[in-house]
């Protein structure tokens, strides 16, 4: 339920920051200013700079409960049961497993007298 709520405020705060941010005047100041006339010194950056104005920190304020609200939806996702792992569940619940009593060698064991009288001759 509260989850439910948190979500439709994020929903109606990000349509409001929307709003805001297209009602901002452009500044001129965005990759097309870097060159051209902004470098050579046609208005760059070095004049007086605007004071804050109601858009723009009604941004910056939006932008802050947008965030913050984000962070209470996590904490406040219901989780029904609670997934644990193996190694939170602790010893004893899995049965152990059983090995086999006899394993065949990785190496075959049988090899013939001929097979190593040969190799020891072709190596003298």
């Amino acid at each position: 339920m509260l989850y439910n709520i948190i979500v439709g405020v994020i929903a109606i705060i990000c349509f409001l920051l929307i709003v805001v941010v297209l009602l901002q005047p452009g500044q001129g100041q965005g990759i097309s200013g870097m060159g051209g006339a902004g470098a050579i010194g046609g208005g760059g950056g070095l004049g007086a700079r605007r004071t804050a104005d109601l858009l723009s920190k009604a941004t910056s304020i939006l932008a802050g409960i947008f965030l913050t609200l984000c962070v209470l939806a996590n904490f406040a996702i219901d989780r029904g049961e609670v997934n644990r792992s193996i190694l939170q569940e602790g010893p004893g619940v899995n049965t152990p497993i059983e090995s086999p009593s006899e394993t065949s060698p990785a190496i075959p064991q049988t090899q013939s007298e001929d097979q190593s009288g040969t190799s020891e001759e072709g190596e003298n």
